[in-house]
């Protein structure tokens, strides 16, 4: 007999109002038995019904609602849903490059499923236990949408272990090469779909990438945390000179390679720990015109948050110093934990410790191929903010 979930008095709320998670402390009962990853169905506390999704009881997020009818989730199912993700993106991106996310899990109504397009490559993450029991109808779905030259699975993301997931990368379908070159804001770039950062790059920062390049005309610029050089290249469509910073010699291998598929000649590479280095170029008396901080997310947890504020303090504190006066900041989060007024906190004491002025430019958010729900605050996450430092 298939699972009903029965919240408590007033926990349906939320999930009426568009988001997807139901806790397991959440719940009032649950009536039924079945395995996990099967389909339930979701009820208020009154019987009245909400929706049905995956449920798995090895993890803190119970069910993921994400059919609100009574539909089956079939491979028509996914094939429709996946088609409505796409025709979004068909019109944001028709003209704008061929590497952008094609699924965005809660956000496109399908939870713990992404989807990144590179070129004719496809790469998939299936991030829960239900999802990731449904890959071969879900891979149908695809390929019969899209006839991709392959489909790779980047299973490596820390939360499956939290569904009772195994790490796991592969191909799923087809063809799918070391890497793939694509464009994106003009520029080629040669991705490494299986062991680049995230899915092979992060697409969230498109275009704050391209609104970079105002700030780097004729500049000396600083690009930290540079990974494959998103940033950098956009910034050396304009820059005098640019520096990419990173503690990884095999990315900035690849922003190498992707500087001489544009022609480039005026990005060199720093391969250090880019606090010790922004220390020493300090030391140094270096300074730059526009400093660019991309950093990972220095916290995935709530419990984390005090850490990450010293870490983004300390961060910005040497960038502000290293910028000269009337230069650029260019500095961004991507954890949802760190929220934007919080964020907003750390860079005025930044600031104020670095003994400099700021003046907010722009703030900017993550690509609209990553839409993020009013009602679920948790997929809105990237934060840039554009500065001036006086």
């Amino acid at each position: 007999m298939p699972y009903t979930v029965y919240l408590k008095r007033g926990e349906e709320k939320r999930i009426l109002a568009g988001h997807s998670w139901v806790y397991a402390n959440e719940v009032a009962k649950i009536e039924g038995k079945d395995k996990n990853g099967a389909l339930a169905r979701v009820c208020a506390f009154d019987g009245r019904y909400i929706g049905k999704g995956y449920i798995n009881h090895l993890s803190k997020i119970l069910v993921r609602v994400f059919i609100r009818g009574e539909e089956e989730d079939d491979e028509d199912f996914y094939r429709a849903r996946i088609a409505q993700a796409a025709a979004l993106r068909e019109t944001l991106f028709a003209d704008a490059g061929n590497c952008y996310r094609l699924v965005f899990a809660e956000a496109d109504n399908l939870p713990a499923l992404i989807a990144d397009r590179y070129g004719d490559v496809l790469v998939l993450e299936l991030l829960s236990l239900g999802v990731d029991q449904r890959r071969e109808r879900i891979v149908n779905a695809f390929v019969s949408l899209f006839s991709p030259r392959g489909i790779y699975l980047r299973g490596d993301a820390p939360v499956r272990k939290k569904e009772g997931l195994p790490p796991e990368n592969g191909v799923l379908y087809g063809e799918v090469p070391d890497t793939v070159l694509v464009t994106e804001n003009g520029l080629t770039l040669q991705i490494d779909v299986k062991t680049g950062q995230k899915t092979g790059y992060c697409l969230d920062q498109k275009e704050n990438r391209f609104a970079v390049r105002r700030y780097c005309r004729g500049a000396r610029v600083l690009d930290c945390f540079c990974n494959s050089g998103g940033f950098a290249l956009n910034a050396a469509t304009q820059a005098a000179h640019v520096t990419a910073l990173d503690i990884s010699e095999f990315a900035l291998q690849n922003v190498r390679e992707n500087a001489a598929l544009n022609g480039f000649s005026n990005i060199d590479c720093v391969c250090a720990d880019a606090f010790a280095q922004l220390r020493a170029f300090r030391a140094d008396s270096v300074q730059f015109d526009t400093v660019i901080l991309d950093p990972p997310a220095f916290c995935k947890s709530a419990d984390q948050v005090k850490d990450a504020y010293r870490g983004y303090k300390d961060v910005n504190i040497s960038a502000m110093k290293l910028v000269k006066r009337g230069g650029f900041l260019i500095t961004c989060s991507c954890s949802h934990y760190m929220t934007a007024p919080l964020f907003e906190k750390m860079l005025l004491e930044s600031a104020r410790e670095a003994g400099r002025f700021a003046k907010v430019l722009e703030v900017r958010v993550q690509a609209p191929d990553h839409p993020s729900l009013l009602a679920a605050e948790e997929t809105a996450y990237l934060k840039a903010f554009f500065l001036q430092i006086m």
